[in-house]
């Protein structure tokens, strides 16, 4: 009996397809076009909430579409709890070794070589790469480090802008949207009107603000982030200057907020990279946005052709998203109090 029992307990984790490990969660592929294929999501920032984000976009790729999954976090090491105020510690990095694609949500991370060399070492092969949101800025090191990776901080001299600028499109420049109080509607580029990410893709929207951001000429851009006057899907976007002060209109232009490039890494290999000023866990409350992300991993893996007119974003589990901020990460969790029940 007790044998059954446990043999139950394995092939509920088994079918549900989400277990954790000490340094994250494993979301084993179900049926799908994504069958076969490892993406290996990074979280780790103070503000946004990618800890939760990046559970929900593992579970829907998993569940509803095949993918294995594997969700890492900054981990505290004396608690072993997810804690985003950790910036120096990510466990788990050697699953990049073995996956097809990574997307990552860090900001100002500083992690030891060991585990930065697995990220590096992914960034030259030639592998699909995924920013979303402060990704442009996810890496800062102090002044002094001698660590073979500095070049990676978002305000590098020498690799100018560092990962963000030099491999995403962008650094960290600026909000252009006023913080909190000025939300995102995702208005299609049209000359891109027609790109496989963009299949079924329809409103899109996020409380956070857009960026400013400036990427380079070599930048196809899927869609632009267009600044409302309030925090609501409904609101109607902010016409002209606002304030005596202001330099410039906020919606003319509009900022890239969507935009595809190319990589080509020191080992000469080529990266497809798709970058999004979008994705905090809030954002993801927003079908479109979800759609465009599952999209982006079809098309980034080679699996455009099968991305669906209207690919399944239901969210996995309960999804109650903390709202972005500083200190709001809920505390005491540790991976396994992430397993999908």
């Amino acid at each position: 009996m007790k044998f059954i029992t446990v043999w139950l307990t394995l092939l509920v984790l088994v079918v549900a397809g989400n277990v954790a490990t000490a340094d994250g969660i494993v979301c084993e592929g179900r049926d799908g076009a994504g069958k076969g294929k490892h993406i290996v999501l990074l979280s780790g920032d103070e503000e946004y909430r990618s800890e939760e984000a990046m559970i929900q976009l593992g579970r829907i790729l998993a569940v509803r579409h095949g993918f294995k999954c594997t969700i890492l976090f900054a981990i505290n090491p004396q608690t072993g709890e997810i804690d985003p105020l950790t910036r120096n510690n990510i466990p788990g990095m050697e699953a990049l070794d073995h996956a097809d694609m990574c997307v990552l949500s860090l900001r100002f991370r500083e992690l030891p070589d060991m585990q930065m060399k697995h990220f590096a070492d992914f960034v030259n092969s030639g592998k699909p790469i995924m920013g979303l949101r402060t990704a442009t800025h996810a890496f800062a090191y102090s002044k002094d480090s001698k660590s073979p990776y500095a070049k990676y901080d978002w305000k590098n001299k020498d690799w100018p802008g560092g990962f963000g600028r030099q491999v995403l499109g962008e650094t960290w420049v600026s909000h252009h949207g006023r913080h909190g109080s000025e939300a995102t509607r995702g208005v299609i580029e049209p000359s891109a009107k027609n790109h496989p990410i963009l299949r079924g893709v329809t409103d899109v929207f996020g409380p956070t603000d857009v960026y400013t951001v400036n990427p380079p000429a070599d930048c196809t851009i899927l869609m632009r982030g267009q600044v409302l006057m309030g925090m609501n899907p409904n609101d109607p976007p902010v016409v002209g200057k606002q304030k005596p002060a202001d330099k410039y209109e906020k919606n003319n232009p509009m900022q890239p907020l969507v935009w595809l490039r190319d990589y080509k890494g020191e080992t000469g290999k080529t990266s497809k990279v798709i970058t999004t000023t979008m994705g905090a866990a809030v954002d993801l409350s927003n079908e479109g946005l979800r759609r465009l992300l599952v999209n982006a991993c079809y098309w980034a893996l080679g699996l455009e052709d099968k991305i669906p007119a209207k690919s399944n974003v239901d969210v996995v589990g309960d999804y109650k998203p903390t709202y972005f901020g500083f200190g709001k990460f809920t505390k005491g969790l540790k991976p396994a109090d992430l397993e999908l029940k």
